[in-house]
């Protein structure tokens, strides 16, 4: 196999976990990314590193990974369209992807409203920021229940990975 189907294999395999989500496997699934404190897996809401949804080392990572099988929705990677580019022992890569889910009416608004709660205690911003922030958000919930209850959301899968002894690891993520 040349590098780019090795590293495309790895991405399958990836893919397989995410489609699994059987909780009980996710340590040997782990085995796939680099065990380093500069392993870094950053979610949709990663924002700063360490905190939110940007998460470092395996551990972290790990708690992503749990996370994403347990609650969210269904990651479809599109494989075959993945770019990938290999020089030496790195490899990079980004692709297109999908994540769908079904979310009841009433659980969608019991959710946004529990993440209104939660922002009101450990928010940091000015209240009329805040303000603002909560009716954004909440107008934005109201359009999106117009849609029904099945949700598709385009998703960007971007991956760095570096060849440790032989085997190809994911050195870094992104879903955005």
């Amino acid at each position: 196999l040349s590098a780019v189907e090795e590293v495309r294999a790895v991405l399958q395999r990836f893919q397989d976990g995410y489609t699994r989500r059987d909780l009980a496997t996710v340590d040997e699934f782990m085995e796939m990314f680099l065990d380093s404190p500069q392993l870094e897996v950053i979610g949709t809401n990663g924002i700063q590193p360490g905190t939110e949804e940007w998460y470092l080392g395996r551990a972290g990572a790990r708690e992503l990974v749990a996370g994403d099988w347990e609650g969210w929705g269904d990651v479809r990677l599109k494989i075959a369209e993945a770019h990938i580019h290999v020089r030496g022992d790195v490899a990079w890569l980004a692709t297109p992807a999908t994540v769908s889910m079904d979310i009841p009416r009433r659980e969608n608004i019991r959710d946004y409203l529990g993440y209104v709660r939660e922002m009101i205690e450990k928010e940091a911003r000015q209240p009329e920021e805040l303000l603002n922030y909560i009716l954004r958000g909440g107008t934005n919930t109201l359009y999106e229940l117009d849609r029904g209850e099945h949700f598709v959301w385009p998703l960007r899968f971007t991956a760095v990975l570096v060849r440790d002894d032989g085997k190809w690891l994911f050195h870094q993520m992104n879903f955005s």
